[in-house]
């Protein structure tokens, strides 16, 4: 190659590489000769954000790295207004005065079994409709099938450490049966109750663990639910144990919500396309066989409600007939004309007897606290 072909002396680039002082840029450019940032850029010398960025200095996370508590009754109190928690969204501490005391007269081994009936009907209905979160139709959906699962799951927080604490008073300790790994026992309390029970612990109504349909048939799943579940928390409302009735007063203000949403999107379905009422309708009749099952009676259930204590959900089937005369007529579907689903041998979901998809979804919740059993959750 000519000499003439090699990059000029004057090609504009200096021998460092950097831009020469007559590159074209006015000298009042803003960049300093030695191209790099002025030292009165607004960050420090060592590259920190300064002390006033408007972040306190604990960056607002107390030392025990932003757990509320381990206790579901103080972690109501606690957390400030961070209404990111599982509890839902901020509200007034329902149990705030309450006394946690058992009532008299009332048998403590019936009320921890009670209170995991409840916390596992809310604790696995939660579990479903988190697994739906991104499919549904639309973002705002999204939002709210997300925020219905976290009220469910803070009713669940709130009704499982009431059986913990119940547990304590029936037993006077708050640990299970012993193993041969602990003489004394696993401690009970909710994580417990939701991580480390076998399938047949739970108490949960078999509606609740169906295997997730499409989006016709969660909405079916969750009118059902949230019409049967209003009206149990209704009557709790005044039971003679303060801890239920004080969850059941907040509860209803959320079960009332969620019971309104799933009406308007069936009446939404049912009555728009062809195929949307199809879906509506054959999601109706995906569930309807386990509808008997909620106002069966357990004996346990029995005895607290002749006691003041719990709802006795055989009372409960004209009010949620009700609800669905008013909902079903209007979204022009029908009642399913489908029989009951038995149990075995008279047992279902209160007994501890489960679907098939039960175990599947238990070891999907399950699987990240029983990897790591001595892990805070």
């Amino acid at each position: 190659m000519s000499s003439d072909n090699a990059v000029s002396s004057d090609n504009a680039v200096s021998s460092d590489n950097r831009l020469p002082s007559d590159n074209g840029l006015p000298s009042d450019n803003g960049l300093p000769s030695d191209n790099r940032l002025p030292s009165d850029n607004g960050l420090p010398s060592d590259n920190r954000l300064p002390s006033d960025n408007g972040l306190p200095s604990d960056n607002g996370l107390p030392s025990d790295d932003g757990l509320p508590s381990d206790n579901a009754y103080e972690a109501l109190s606690e957390g400030g207004n961070d209404a990111r928690w599982a509890y839902g969204t901020g509200f007034a501490d329902p149990l705030e005065g309450v006394d946690t005391t058992m009532p008299a007269g009332t048998d403590a081994a019936d009320l921890t079994a009670y209170c995991l009936m409840l916390g596992d009907d809310a604790l696995i209905m939660s579990h479903r409709l988190q697994q739906c979160c991104t499919n549904a139709p639309e973002l705002e959906d999204e939002v709210a099938l997300a925020n219905i699962a976290l009220d469910l799951l803070g009713q669940a927080r709130l009704l499982l450490s009431r059986a913990a604490a119940a547990e304590v008073a029936a037993n006077g300790t708050g640990r299970g049966p012993a193993d041969d790994s602990d003489s004394d026992g696993p401690q009970r309390g909710e994580d417990f109750y939701a991580f480390f029970r076998a399938e047949y612990e739970f108490r949960n109504v078999r509606l609740t663990e169906l295997d997730r349909g499409d989006f016709g048939e969660l909405i079916a799943r969750l009118l059902v639910f949230a019409a049967w579940r209003l009206a149990v928390l209704r009557r709790l409302t005044s039971s003679r144990d303060p801890v239920l009735a004080a969850i059941a007063a907040k509860g209803v203000k959320e079960v009332t919500y969620h019971r309104d949403y799933a009406a308007q999107w069936l009446i939404r379905l049912g009555d728009g396309t062809a195929f949307s009422r199809e879906r509506a309708q054959a999601g109706l009749a995906a569930i309807w066989p386990y509808v008997a099952e909620l106002f069966t009676p357990h004996e346990i259930e029995r005895r607290l409600a002749a006691a003041g204590v719990a709802a006795d959900p055989a009372g409960l089937r004209g009010e949620f007939d009700d609800v669905l005369a008013q909902v079903l007529p209007a979204a022009t579907l029908e009642v399913p004309d489908v029989p009951p689903r038995a149990g075995v041998a008279g047992r279902t979901g209160r007994d501890g007897v489960h679907t098939e998809a039960m175990g599947y979804l238990l070891a999907e919740l399950q699987s990240v606290a029983r990897a790591d059993p001595e892990a805070t959750w």
